[in-house]
């Protein structure tokens, strides 16, 4: 599949009601109709912070973690999955305890999430989650907003703390950028709707694959990579600005 837009980009006139957005190659208004799905991120998308630097907080190692996480994120690393395998590798020992601390008092959604969510399922589409995070943290996230779909990483358990090892799937080890756009596929095949009639928020690097995918990508304060090859970039206020090219 082409990856590029199918259409010559284009930067509209921007009224000054959506000053903060950068939109390319969109004609407004967007209409709820011409989608079923939308597909998010979840670290720095949907909720303000990234799980793994937190974990490795708790593990006294985030300064280290936290530049391998940047580097992914700004594309700047060729293999996502090594740099995962890195990360996670660090955050042995830490306990289940520890985790659910982090969801409880760290996790917090984004201003706007749950505007985006409520709009979305009024207008009949459907909510796909696709994370290179984990399934701890998705799983909350799954059950508070009811996301129809979901594809994370397991994190390996032994007794009550984490071995710093990943669990491997029925569909592959770690859900990277390449994975993000499979499991985007494979819904939209599955709903009898085309890749086009998706939406895809996102904000790293290993976002763009699904993003490229989709009829509509959204980059949510974002990558300046990411921001570049966005059709819509959010890069003032909350996710419900996306809201506002949509017509009523």
């Amino acid at each position: 599949m082409n990856h590029e837009v199918p259409f010559p980009l284009h930067e509209i006139d921007i009224p000054p009601a959506t000053a903060g957005l950068r939109i390319v190659g969109v004609h407004l208004p967007l209409r709820w109709a011409d989608y079923g799905l939308i597909a998010f991120d979840m670290d720095s998308t949907l909720v303000a912070i990234e799980c793994v630097d937190e974990l490795a907080d708790i593990a006294g190692c985030k300064a280290e973690v936290a530049a391998i996480t940047e580097a992914a994120m700004q594309g700047k690393l060729t293999d996502y999955k090594e740099s995962l395998r890195r990360r996670v590798a660090l955050l042995r020992g830490v306990k289940l305890s520890q985790v659910d601390a982090v969801v409880r008092e760290r996790m917090r959604l984004n201003p706007g999430v749950e505007a985006v969510v409520a709009a979305c399922k009024k207008a009949g589409l459907r909510l796909l989650l696709v994370s290179g995070g984990f399934t701890l943290f998705t799983d909350h996230i799954r059950d508070r907003l009811g996301f129809d779909f979901v594809r994370s990483n397991v994190l390996e358990v032994e007794g009550d703390a984490l071995t710093g090892r990943l669990v491997e799937q029925p569909w592959g080890d770690i859900c990277d950028g390449a994975e993000k756009r499979r499991m985007l596929e494979q819904t939209c095949a599955q709903l009898g709707i085309s890749p086009r009639a998706a939406i895809a928020v996102g904000d790293g690097a290993n976002d763009l694959p699904m993003m490229h995918a989709a009829g509509l990508s959204v980059a949510y304060h974002a990558k300046p990579a990411v921001r570049a090859q966005a059709m819509v970039s959010i890069e003032e206020g909350g996710m419900d600005r996306l809201l506002e090219l949509f017509g009523r």
